[in-house]
């Protein structure tokens, strides 16, 4: 007898799981090379801020007698990157990950005008399976990326593997609005701007539909926290941004 499919959410529609790796790379290569300019315009520049926030956060080192290995990971475009490798004056060596080409193709041209354009590498992985032996990184960071695959706790037990003894995990997504009033614009805006914003800036209203639904969809702060302490992780903690449209989630491998 044929078993059924396991279902999962692309947006706000109900697919099999097998279904949305495809799915969401077909959004990628779509909207690659205007991704960081629509964040730009759909965040009011803050992604920045927020983005910042998590480099400070994780406090690269700037010197030491090993290198200090970060893998990046959904970070095709390269942003969190090279803020990392900034931070570190070009000590630390960043993995940027991807299971998109177009969005590494849009980061590793960018990176050729870095500061310290030779400390970062860009590989393309799957953040379920990654290609990488085990403890063989220092941090594992991920910006915006972890709501779009299909499996997350898969890919929160494969960034425990992949971290050394000691090693950071740090995770930036969106998050559910908590304050009374603003939750409302910010539904209003999500529903009415974003869309149209990815029609006119992208030439693509679907994708950034469904960028908007997969927000919705994506487990509130205690229900991730427990997913990556699930994965291993301990002293887990998430600080909220903004208002809760975002927040910064953390773990240690110990």
């Amino acid at each position: 007898m044929t078993q059924p499919s396991q279902t999962t959410h692309f947006g706000a529609r109900t697919i099999a799981l097998e279904d949305k790796q495809g799915l969401v790379n077909e959004v990628f290569h779509g909207v690659a090379d205007r991704y960081d300019l629509m964040n730009d315009l759909m965040s009011g520049g803050v992604h920045r801020l927020w983005k910042d926030a998590m480099v400070a956060r994780l406090s690269p080192p700037r010197q030491g007698s090993r290198p200090y290995r970060v893998l990046d990971m959904a970070g095709g475009t390269g942003d969190v990157a090279e803020r990392i490798v900034n931070a570190s004056h070009g000590f630390v060596e960043v993995v940027v990950s991807d299971i998109n080409e177009d969005m590494l193709r849009v980061g590793a041209e960018r990176a050729k005008g870095w500061r310290y354009p030779d400390q970062a590498a860009f590989t393309l992985a799957n953040a379920e399976e990654l290609p990488f032996e085990d403890e063989s990184f220092d941090a594992y960071t991920i910006a915006f990326g972890i709501r779009n695959v299909p499996r997350i706790e898969l890919a929160l037990k494969e960034a425990h593997r992949v971290l050394k003894r000691g090693g950071r995990f740090l995770c930036l997504e969106f998050s559910k609005v908590d304050v009374p009033g603003f939750d409302r614009l910010y539904d209003l805006f999500s529903e009415r701007v974003i869309p149209p914003m990815g029609q006119m800036v992208a030439s693509d209203r679907e994708s950034y539909q469904y960028l908007v639904e997969s927000i919705r969809q994506f487990p509130d702060p205690a229900k991730f926290s427990a997913m990556i302490a699930a994965a291993g992780f301990k002293r887990v903690t998430h600080t909220p941004m903004t208002g809760n449209v975002a927040a910064l989630h953390g773990g240690w491998k110990i």
